[in-house]
C-alpha cells in the first residue's frame, strides 16, 4: 500500500509517492501564494505517472506547520479531503521537522517575518528543541553556539546559505516515528504567531 506525502507550509510545494519503505516518486518546486492551483493537479500527475490508483493509497502524511498562514491550510486540507473520501489516516508532521538534514543535528528554520524564525531542532528521529518561535538574533546565537550543527530550511534571511532538503524523503525516514492522528478531521495546523 502506497502512503501520500504533501507539504506546502512556506514557499514551496511537495509532492511524493511511498511504498515499502522507499521515496517512489516525488515532486517539489517553489510555488509561492499558488500550491492551491497546482496541489491536486501534482498529486494526479504523480500518481498517474506512477500507476497509483486511489485504492492503492494507505495512508497521508502531511505537514502541519508551522509556516506560511494560508501554505499550512492548504496542504491539511487536501490531506483531510482525500482521508474523509478513502477512508484513510493521516499522519501528521512539524513543517521544520521535515527539513532536517538526515541524521545529522539539524537546526531548522523557516522566516516568521518581522525579524523572527518558526525554530526547530532534530537529529534522526529525537527532537533536541520543540519547535517555537524566536528573534532571528536568538536564533543566529543558537547557531553561533552549535557551528557542526547542520543550518536547514530557506536560511537565506538569517545570512546562510540556502540548504535544499528532500521533504517527501524525509517524510518517509520518519514515517516509523510518527502516530497517526487520532480524529483525521480534527487535525489542527500549527501557526505559532501570537
Amino acid at each position: 500500500m502506497a502512503t501520500l506525502l504533501l507539504d506546502s507550509s512556506n514557499t514551496s510545494l511537495s509532492v511524493g509517492i511511498e511504498n515499502n519503505g522507499l521515496l517512489i516518486g516525488f515532486t517539489s518546486y517553489e510555488a509561492w501564494q499558488q500550491q492551491s492551483e497546482f496541489m491536486v493537479p501534482e498529486i494526479d500527475k504523480l500518481m498517474t505517472k506512477l500507476n497509483i490508483k486511489k485504492e492503492d493509497l494507505s495512508k497521508i502524511i502531511c505537514s502541519i506547520g508551522p509556516g506560511s498562514y494560508t501554505g499550512v491550510r492548504i496542504a491539511l486540507t487536501i490531506a483531510k479531503t482525500i482521508s474523509l473520501a478513502l477512508s484513510i489516516p493521516i499522519y501528521p508532521v512539524s513543517s521544520l521537522r521535515v527539513l532536517k538534514d538526515n541524521d545529522k543535528p539539524s537546526i531548522c528554520v523557516i522566516n516568521a517575518r518581522s525579524n523572527r524564525s518558526y525554530f526547530g531542532v532534530y537529529q534522526g528521529k529525537e527532537i533536541i528543541v520543540e519547535d517555537t518561535i524566536k528573534t532571528n538574533d536568538e536564533v543566529k546565537e543558537y547557531i553561533n553556539k552549535h557551528p557542526e550543527y547542520s543550518i536547514c530550511g530557506d536560511a537565506r534571511y538569517l545570512g546562510y546559505e540556502k540548504k535544499d532538503t528532500n521533504i517527501c524523503e524525509q517524510m518517509v525516514t520518519l514515517l516509523p516515528y510518527l502516530n497517526k492522528a487520532d480524529n483525521d478531521l480534527s487535525v489542527k495546523p500549527i501557526y505559532m504567531k501570537d
